[in-house]
């Protein structure tokens, strides 16, 4: 028996290889599959089965790339409708895998069509649940996605009865293999790690603590932060189908000399630049959004860009590649050519450039009692915000940023001061402001992590939320 967890951490996502004499299955691979291919020459293996736990809506699976270069079956659970050719599996339906059996456990909730897999050894004796986006460590699927005419509290009802009657069933010692970990936005409050074990979570997961439905359905529901704005895409992209990844990749490799490259944002372009947020502020093309390939770069590209525009981009040289391939896991197939020699090129042709000054936390503290048109902007999310902020400052979600209205409350006058958590979403957020013609602000080096302990700056929190 092998098993193998790849862990795409910059998306909190978990793919899945399990082989047994030459015959391999892949459990939600990422649309980039070479990874997978890899494996199965690695093992001498045949891929013989793609297993979808669900329609993912935070990433485009590998489904259809993968199919195509293996010949392989895709398989989902009851009640899927696709776009494309696939097996559609009736509950409690066997799957042979060598000599190992996937056993499909309908359980839906997360969505209707979400299903666990449940690997049984050599001996079918239960070993292994790969549970998707139904069973986190921690915590369940969040029921308010791409869930069809339900109401998010009748899929929670669902997930109560999928979770009581096929999951808290199965022996304490199954390991529990979800299809994400801390992070993810497909759940509230994912545990830190990205395994554990049936009866691991039993005794600390509160859903899988919860005996009384109603109040189970009160707390699943509650406190759910409003989901990405790609998510629904991206369902959609896994539901119906997808453009093969190769042309994809022809179209988003042309390098661009710097007139090319002025000529194509002058003509619509939006311009994306991927290099860190340090390098970011000390120059780049006028008009450009920094999203850096350091931090959350698929899911904030997701969150902030459009799908309908050309992109352009500027990358650290030699990472061109990696930002389409990266870029297209979230259903970006709209970029279209990049800065060839990156930034420094574009120095080098002597074009208008700008940047992003930032301060310390202690010129923060200085200028904060003399100026009354100083402006403190914190991006984080609204749970971080209340849980600690400087006294005064405004809370303009990172995400909520590109909503119509959103900065219409600023004005010439004001001094902005923005920060995040450390300073990666911060510099996003001042390209944004940049972008919309607001220049006048400042980005505080290692937000609040820096501020919170600095002298002058008072720290106060909501209570009222946080309670």
């Amino acid at each position: 028996m092998f098993v193998k967890q790849l862990y795409t951490g910059c998306l909190s996502e978990a793919a899945y290889f399990i082989e047994s004499g030459g015959v391999a299955v892949v459990i939600d691979p990422l649309r980039d599959i070479d990874v997978y291919l890899d494996l199965a020459t690695e093992r001498n293996a045949t891929i013989k089965y793609i297993f979808e736990t669900h329609f993912h809506a935070d990433f485009v699976s590998g489904h259809l790339e993968l199919a195509k270069a293996t010949g392989a079956q895709i398989v989902f659970g009851p009640d899927a409708e696709t776009g494309f050719d696939a097996y559609v599996a009736k509950d409690n339906e066997e799957f042979a895998i060598g000599a190992l059996t996937l056993k499909v456990l309908h359980t839906p909730g997360h969505t209707l069509e979400s299903s666990c897999y449940l690997l049984l050894d050599e001996q079918k004796a239960p070993y292994a649940l790969f549970t998707g986006d139904t069973l986190f460590v921690g915590d369940v699927g969040r029921p308010d996605l791409f869930s069809g005419d339900l109401t998010k509290e009748e899929l929670a009802d669902l997930l109560f009865d999928s979770l009581n009657n096929k999951i808290k069933t199965l022996p304490d010692h199954v390991i529990v293999y979800p299809a994400h970990g801390p992070g993810s936005a497909c759940g509230k409050n994912l545990g830190p790690d990205t395994h554990s074990t049936i009866g691991d979570e039993k005794s600390s997961n509160y859903a899988l603590l919860a005996t009384d439905k109603q109040a189970f359905i009160e707390e699943v529901t509650s406190g759910l932060t409003t989901p990405p704005s790609y998510f629904p895409i991206n369902a959609k992209i896994n539901k119906e189908g997808y453009d093969a990844l190769q042309g994809i990749m022809k179209k988003a490799m042309q390098p661009l000399t710097p007139a090319e490259f002025k000529q194509k944002s002058k003509e619509g372009a939006l311009i994306l630049d991927t290099r860190p947020a340090t390098e970011f502020g000390d120059g780049f093309v006028p008009g450009s959004i920094s999203i850096g390939l350091e931090g959350r770069f698929a899911e904030w590209a997701g969150s902030l860009l459009p799908f309908d525009k050309e992109i352009i981009l500027v990358t650290p040289v030699g990472k061109e590649e990696e930002t389409v391939v990266r870029m297209a896991r979230v259903g970006f197939d709209n970029v279209n050519g990049y800065l060839n020699g990156g930034y420094p090129a574009w120095e080098a042709a002597g074009e208008a450039r700008d940047m992003v000054i930032s301060i310390e936390p202690d010129e923060l503290a200085m200028d904060l009692p003399h100026d009354e048109n100083l402006v403190i902007v914190d991006v984080r999310k609204p749970a971080e915000y209340a849980s600690g902020h400087i006294k005064g400052s405004i809370n303009l979600t990172l995400g909520d940023m590109t909503d119509p209205g959103t900065m219409a409350d600023f004005d010439e006058n004001h001094n902005l001061y923005v920060h995040c958590q450390g300073g990666y979403r911060s510099i996003i957020a001042c390209s944004i402001l940049k972008r919309e013609g607001i220049h006048n602000l400042r980005n505080v080096e290692g937000g609040y992590n820096k501020m919170k302990d600095e002298k002058g700056l008072e720290v106060i929190q909501e209570k009222s939320v946080l309670n």
